[in-house]
């Protein structure tokens, strides 16, 4: 337990930093959530770290700090990392066509209409680089997030974009027979571009993309607990998801299908389970400049580069899945970008704080300014859509998301010096 002259020391009330813990509590009493981890640090020191609930409700089994979760979309962050990596190497260049290492992908259909037939497309009007798959500018997407036809044709084609059977070479040849929804570059739109990239990392480094990754970022930081594949013996630590159950009027347990060995298809967009202290450690690097505890991963101006904004104006009036995320964030590479706190209901903190969360209600963030990194895990399943924004905010059965703001507003909110207290105000 972090004691109270620890807390003080880095900025924090005591008294105000324990309430976080009783706000959280509430949101497990009333199920709405089976359970949450959090962690946060200052200065690279833990000051706040709570188990709250259950990692498996049926069984009364209690969360604890080293439960594991399925981080769904903040494997993309890493997968950002890896490919940086290869670009401060050389190897890659943000202007590269990926069409050299992914042929599939080396002339693609655009629909004219994202939402019409499949059949009434226009040849790419360049081809996509490295860049526009990690801004998610490439043109790709999912199929929640398609309408039309593409949604079904994704969905039939591509099947489970977690739990999927195939082979590397055979998802990146389906994927290749799909039109693009929009065209390379022309907007943000939020798909598969980031699975895209870690296959092609795989295939620059002539090996799986899972090796790379425990290669280049997972064993040099000490992140033994992040994978793509649960073994046997650490199933009993991994939180079980829930969603909730309309006819039961609550919640109710999610099985997903688990693999019985490593799989070959490891999507870097959205396939790693972890824990609280493993991905400390990867925020932490970021927030250190590409360095922690002696361990550089990026040089300093290659971190600055990933957490700018790469939008245009245009591209930030479009909705993110309903949501007008880009009017006070921006999107770097492979992170989102806090650029003005006040009344923003999509990002906490000073601006310059970076994130990306996970679908099953996962979310971190690194902020520069008070440098402070808080990581949020809950194992929490919402209906995804192109409305996802609005089902999480006004959604029945998603009320347990809101306990995330609540978290954020907390921790801020016990910040003692005023001075620390950056952008917050107007929140609290």
């Amino acid at each position: 337990m972090t004691s109270n002259a620890t807390v003080r020391a880095h900025g924090f009330d005591p008294a105000k930093l324990a309430r976080v813990r009783t706000t959280l509590e509430a949101f497990v009493e009333a199920g709405e959530l089976a359970g949450i981890v959090t962690l946060t640090s200052r200065r690279g020191e833990i000051v706040q770290a709570d188990a709250i609930g259950w990692s498996d409700i049926e069984s009364r089994t209690p969360m604890r700090a080293d439960n594991l979760f399925r981080i769904a979309s903040m494997t993309k962050p890493l997968t950002s990392v890896a490919a940086l990596m290869l670009v401060e190497e050389g190897r890659l260049d943000l202007s590269d066509p990926i069409s050299r290492w992914v042929p599939e992908l080396a002339a693609p259909r655009v629909l004219r209409d994202a939402a019409g037939p499949l059949d009434d497309s226009e040849p790419a009007r360049r081809a996509i680089t490295i860049e526009d798959l990690l801004t998610h500018r490439a043109g790709i997407s999912y199929a929640f997030f398609s309408e039309g036809p593409l949604k079904q044709a994704y969905a039939e084609t591509l099947g489970d974009p977690a739990m999927n059977r195939s082979t590397p070479d055979e998802w990146l040849h389906a994927l290749g027979t799909l039109p693009l929804a929009y065209q390379p570059g022309e907007r943000f739109h939020y798909g598969h571009s980031t699975d895209v990239l870690g296959f092609l990392i795989g295939r620059v480094e002539g090996k799986p993309f899972r090796q790379v990754l425990q290669e280049r970022i997972l064993g040099p930081l000490g992140m033994g607990d992040t994978d793509f594949w649960l073994p046997a013996d650490k199933r009993h630590r991994l939180a079980s998801l829930y969603e909730y159950d309309e006819g039961a009027g609550g919640l109710a347990r999610v099985e997903p299908e688990m693999y019985d060995a490593p799989p070959a298809y490891t999507p870097g967009g959205g396939g790693l389970i972890s824990s609280a202290a493993d991905y400390h450690r990867f925020a932490r690097m970021l927030l250190g400049d590409g360095a922690v505890d002696g361990v550089r991963l990026l040089r300093p101006e290659t971190v600055r580069l990933m957490r700018t904004n790469r939008l245009t104006a245009a591209q930030r009036r479009v909705p993110f899945a309903g949501m007008p995320l880009w009017q006070k964030n921006g999107f770097g590479l492979g992170v989102s970008i806090a650029e003005d706190p006040v009344d923003n209901v999509y990002a906490c903190g000073a601006p310059g704080s970076i994130t990306w969360p996970g679908i099953f209600g996962t979310w971190w963030q690194a902020d520069p300014v008070n440098d402070l990194v808080m990581i949020y895990l809950i194992q929490h399943q919402v209906p995804v859509s192109a409305g996802l924004g609005a089902t999480i905010a006004t959604g029945r059965g998603a009320a347990g998301r809101r306990a995330l703001p609540a978290f954020q507003h907390g921790i801020y909110g016990a910040l003692a010096r005023e001075d620390d207290f950056v952008g917050q105000e107007s929140r609290s």
